[in-house]
C-alpha cells in the first residue's frame, strides 16, 4: 500500500490565514507539506488559487457544508451556499473532494434521520459528478451516539452512502466517540480515503450527546501528534486506501505553525506519509 500524503487543514490556523494567506501558506510549504485541505474557501476562490499557486501549495481536498442550511462550528455557524457554488469555486481552486465537516447532532438519533443524511449525499454525489468532483464526509463524535442493532449511526450511514462517497476520519473525534479507532479504520477499508491526524486529552464524556453541556473548542486539550490518547500510529497502520494524513488542531495548544510543525514531524519521522 502507498503511504499517504501530509495535509494540513486550513482551519487550525483559521486566523493566520485571513490575515495573512500568501505568508500562511509559505510557512507551511516551508515546513514540509504540499498539500492543504481548504475551509472556508467559497467566498474567495480566486484569491486562494493565487496563493497557493504562489506557495506551490495545492489543495485536493476541502471542507464546505453539503446536507445543512448552515455550518455549525464551536465558534460560530457560517451560512451555507447551494452545491452548486460550493462546487463551482471548488473547480477553481483544484479540489478534488469535497468533504461536509459537520451535520448537527440530533440528526444521527434516528434511522430516519441517518438515512436522510445518506440520501442527501449521494444525490449531492451526482451533482458534484457534473463538476468533475467528488464528495465526502467528516465526523465529530455525535455519529456515534446512536446505534441501531450492531451498527452505530456512523457505521449505518457508510452502509446506506453510494461507495463515491469518500470518507474522512477524524481520529480523535471517533475515540472521543468511543471507538476502537484502529479496528473501525481496518473496518472502512478502502472507502476511508482521508484521516484527520488530530491527538490530545480525550473528554471525559462525549460533549455531542444529547444534554451534554455545550462547549468551545478552547476548552479542548489537544497536544501534539503522538503525545496524547489517540492511537495515531495503529490507526494508520490499519489503513488500507488513506491518501490524505491531514494534520489538524481544533484548539492548537501554543503557536499553531510550531504545533503543526510538531505533528508534521510525527508523521514524517514515524513513517507515516510519503
Amino acid at each position: 500500500m502507498a503511504l499517504p500524503a501530509a495535509s494540513v487543514q486550513l482551519y487550525s490556523l483559521a486566523k493566520e490565514f485571513t490575515a495573512d494567506p500568501n505568508g500562511s501558506l509559505d510557512r507551511l510549504a516551508a515546513i514540509g507539506f504540499a498539500y492543504v485541505e481548504a475551509f472556508d474557501f467559497v467566498r474567495r476562490p480566486a484569491e486562494i488559487r493565487a496563493a497557493l499557486d504562489a506557495s506551490g501549495l495545492r489543495a485536493p481536498t476541502a471542507h464546505a457544508p453539503l446536507l445543512s442550511d448552515e455550518l455549525w462550528t464551536p465558534d460560530g455557524a457560517i451560512p451555507t451556499p447551494s452545491p452548486e457554488v460550493v462546487f463551482e469555486a471548488a473547480a477553481t481552486i483544484g479540489v478534488q473532494t469535497v468533504i461536509d465537516p459537520f451535520v448537527a447532532p440530533e440528526r444521527w438519533l434516528t434511522e430516519d434521520g441517518v438515512a436522510d443524511i445518506a440520501d442527501r449525499l449521494n444525490r449531492v454525489a451526482e451533482t458534484a459528478a457534473s463538476f468533475g468532483l467528488t464528495v465526502g464526509y467528516h465526523n465529530h463524535a455525535q455519529e456515534f451516539v446512536a446505534s441501531f442493532g450492531d451498527q452505530t449511526a456512523y457505521e449505518r450511514f457508510v452502509a446506506l452512502t453510494d461507495e463515491r462517497v469518500q470518507l474522512e476520519l477524524d481520529l480523535f473525534w471517533a475515540l472521543t466517540g468511543g471507538q476502537d479507532v484502529p479496528a473501525l479504520v481496518a473496518r472502512l477499508g478502502d472507502r476511508l480515503t482521508a484521516v484527520h491526524v488530530k491527538d490530545g486529552v480525550v473528554p471525559a464524556s462525549n460533549p455531542w450527546a444529547p444534554g451534554a453541556p455545550s462547549f468551545g473548542s478552547d476548552s479542548l486539550d489537544q497536544r501534539h501528534a503522538g503525545t496524547g490518547d489517540v492511537p495515531l500510529a495503529e490507526a494508520l497502520r490499519a489503513g488500507t486506501g488513506i491518501r490524505y494524513a491531514v494534520v489538524e488542531y481544533d484548539h492548537a495548544p501554543g503557536d499553531v505553525f510550531a504545533d503543526i510543525a510538531a505533528s508534521y514531524a510525527f508523521l514524517r519521522d514515524g513513517g507515516f506519509v510519503a
